[in-house]
C-alpha cells in the first residue's frame, strides 16, 4: 500500500488537496459565487437608492422606483433558491 493511501489521500485528492472526508470544495464555490451574485444585487439596490434621492433625477422617478422594487424582488426569490439567509448572517456577524 502506497504511503498516501495510509495517510488517508488517494492520488487525485492529494492532487487537489483534499481529504477522504470533508469534500466540499464545489459547493463552497457555488455558495461563494452565489454570495458574489447577491452582493452585486445589493450594490445595484444601493445604487437604485441614491438615485432615486438625487434631484437631478426627479423626472424618471417612476422608473427607478419600478427598478428598485424588481432588484428586491430578485434578491428575495434569490436567498430564498439558493438559502442563502443563514450564509449572509454569518457574514454579516463576522
Amino acid at each position: 500500500m502506497r504511503r498516501e493511501h495510509e495517510e488517508g489521500f488517494t492520488r487525485a485528492e492529494r492532487r487537489h488537496g483534499e481529504r477522504k472526508r470533508g469534500h466540499h470544495g464545489a459547493q463552497t464555490f457555488r455558495r461563494g459565487r452565489a454570495l458574489a451574485f447577491y452582493q452585486q444585487l445589493v450594490i445595484r439596490q444601493d445604487t437604485l437608492k441614491q438615485q432615486l434621492e438625487s434631484v437631478e433625477l426627479q423626472s424618471i422617478h417612476p422608473i427607478i422606483a419600478g427598478e428598485l422594487k424588481a432588484t428586491e424582488a430578485i434578491m428575495n426569490d434569490f436567498k430564498a433558491a439558493f438559502a442563502l439567509d443563514e450564509i449572509i448572517e454569518e457574514t454579516v456577524e463576522e
